[in-house]
C-alpha cells in the first residue's frame, strides 16, 4: 500500500501506472539509499525488495521497461544475467545463506507482483526458515531491518561498474 499511495512513483512508458524499476533508473545516486538501490549499470540494476520474503532479498532488472525476458535484446539479456550471477555471489557472501531461491515470475498468473517490468529475485535461505505465516496470516517476521541489510550489501557491489549510492 505504501508504494501505491506514493506520490513519487513514476508512470511507466505507455501510461500503465507507476513503475518502481523505471523510477530507480532515473533516480540520482543521492536517492539510492532511500530507494534501497544497490547498483545501476548501463543496462541493468539491482535493488533490495522493500517487501522481502527473507532478509537481503534483492531484485535484478533490466533498465528498459519490458515485461518478459524474451523482449530483451542480446546485450540487455547478457547484462541482466551477468548482474544476476554477480548478485548471487554477493548475497551469499553477505548472508552466509545455506541456499538461495533465484528466479523470475513471468506474468501475473506466475506470481509477478510487477509483471510490466521483468525482474529476477535472489532470496537467501536457511534450513528451517520456511513457515506458513505469510500464507495464512499475511505476516512476515524479518530478522533484520531493510536499512541494515542495505548497509551490509552495498559495499559488496562497489567493485562492479555502474552508478553507486552517494553515501554508505
Amino acid at each position: 500500500m505504501e508504494y501505491i499511495l506514493s506520490a513519487q512513483s513514476r508512470p511507466s512508458p505507455g501510461g500503465q501506472g507507476a513503475c518502481i524499476f523505471c523510477d530507480f533508473v532515473v533516480a540520482p545516486p543521492s536517492a539510492y539509499r532511500e530507494k534501497l538501490v544497490l547498483l545501476v549499470q548501463e543496462r541493468a540494476l539491482v535493488v533490495m525488495n522493500r517487501y522481502p520474503f527473507a532478509a537481503s532479498h534483492v531484485l535484478v532488472a533490466p533498465r528498459r521497461h519490458v515485461g518478459d525476458l524474451t523482449e530483451l535484446d542480446d546485450a540487455e539479456y547478457a547484462a541482466v544475467t551477468t548482474l544476476l550471477r554477480e548478485t548471487i555471489a554477493r548475497v551469499r557472501k553477505a548472508t552466509n545463506a545455506q541456499g538461495l531461491n533465484v528466479g523470475f515470475n513471468l506474468g501475473k498468473a506466475a506470481g509477478a507482483g510487477i509483471a510490466e517490468h521483468v525482474h529476477g529475485h535472489v532470496v537467501p535461505r536457511w534450513v528451517g526458515d520456511v513457515n506458513f505465516m505469510p500464507v495464512i496470516a499475511d505476516v512476515r517476521a524479518m530478522p533484520e531491518y531493510l536499512e541494515d541489510s542495505w548497509r551490509r550489501l552495498v559495499p559488496l557491489f562497489a567493485d562492479l561498474p555502474g552508478q553507486h549510492p552517494d553515501s554508505v
